[in-house]
């Protein structure tokens, strides 16, 4: 036993020499002081040894297992501290070229960290998603006309890229009930035909407040303070009737168009607005499939559009710019 023990150092000793990464080190413990080592099989024996023997190697064992492994840690320390040394030079200049957040991540920021302010939630969701949780919950029943209004990418295990993030309104409804203030920014995606102002994947984010005795006006309040705080000033806004199945009633809102003022442009199809956020009072329907009561509570939805709001506040004229990769575009945003 003295002489498998001493065999078994000295090769232990031999083999912490050559490690020289994390790998080396991980296999060499493993080798000499995991489940299966050869030490492991030697400390077996001590259930049949007599009390003399016990008192003997049990203290043995343990002075070899904590030796062996104070041995293979300062070997791999001085792998790390040599990694340093070579890795780190002072006397290299530092590099200016710094990289900086894209504009629509920039925009998140700010509406999530505003909606904050004023307790919502900030919530995520899955992009690919299922039928269910992206129409059937949120009342757009199967063959409704309303799903011709979002040409869909569907995938071939059956789910789909999702068209909004409105699904994350109905997962947030069931886990958490009501009430309720929540938001979700994230990427949807729609076969859109590309122009100045529509693309196939664009960034939203979803809002939403469910308690007793809200009223559109609660909405109007939120977005105008929303988009005050994000453009540093007030915003002309307005609502027109607009229909989707999930609210009810529903509304398109718009905002002047910062790129020309409001006196007509490309981008804003020369009308002086911009499209930005339907919302309106959620459906009842959309409350009692997520088990809530449209009895004792009422709320309000909008979804609103994040890359459209870069541009209104950075004067982009062209969507598909957004998502070209174009590196001396994205410089020009130095917010890191």
């Amino acid at each position: 036993m003295k002489e498998e023990l001493k065999n078994l150092i000295e090769s232990a000793s031999l083999e912490a020499k050559t490690i020289e990464t994390e790998n080396d080190y991980l296999n060499i413990k493993s080798k000499y002081l995991g489940k299966k080592s050869k030490l492991s099989d030697l400390m077996k024996n001590l259930k049949d040894m007599t009390s003399d023997e016990k008192k003997q190697y049990g203290p043995l064992f343990n002075k070899i297992k904590k030796d062996l492994e104070s041995l293979f840690v300062k070997y791999y320390d001085n792998v790390l501290n040599k990694e340093e040394k070579i890795t780190f030079d002072p006397t290299i200049p530092v590099n200016e070229e710094k990289g900086s957040l894209h504009p629509v991540t920039i925009i998140a920021k700010e509406v999530t960290d505003v909606l904050k302010n004023i307790g919502f939630m900030v919530l995520e969701g899955p992009e690919m998603e299922s039928e269910y949780y992206n129409f059937t919950a949120l009342n757009v029943a199967e063959n409704h006309p309303a799903r011709d209004m979002q040409d869909t990418y569907w995938l071939d295990n059956g789910l789909l890229l999702r068209t909004h993030t409105s699904p994350v309104q109905v997962r947030a409804m069931e886990k958490y009930g009501a009430p309720i203030k929540m938001c979700a920014a994230g990427r949807t995606y729609r076969n859109e035909d590309l122009d100045a102002s529509h693309e196939n994947t664009f960034f939203q984010v979803e809002g939403m407040v469910i308690d007793k005795n809200i009223s559109i006006s609660n909405v109007i309040y939120v977005m105008k303070g929303m988009l005050r705080e994000v453009f540093n000033q007030d915003v002309e806004v307005r609502l027109r009737p607009g229909f989707f199945p999930f609210v009810e009633p529903g509304f398109e809102l718009d905002c002047s168009c910062t790129i020309c003022g409001g006196k007509g442009c490309q981008t804003c199809k020369n009308t002086g607005w911009i499209e930005l956020c339907p919302c309106g009072m959620i459906h009842p329907n959309v409350l009692q499939m997520s088990g809530i009561d449209p009895e004792e509570y009422s709320g309000f939805a909008f979804g609103l559009g994040l890359t459209r709001l870069a541009m209104m506040k950075y004067k982009i004229k062209d969507i598909r710019v957004l998502n070209s990769g174009n590196l001396r575009f994205l410089e020009q945003f130095n917010v890191r």
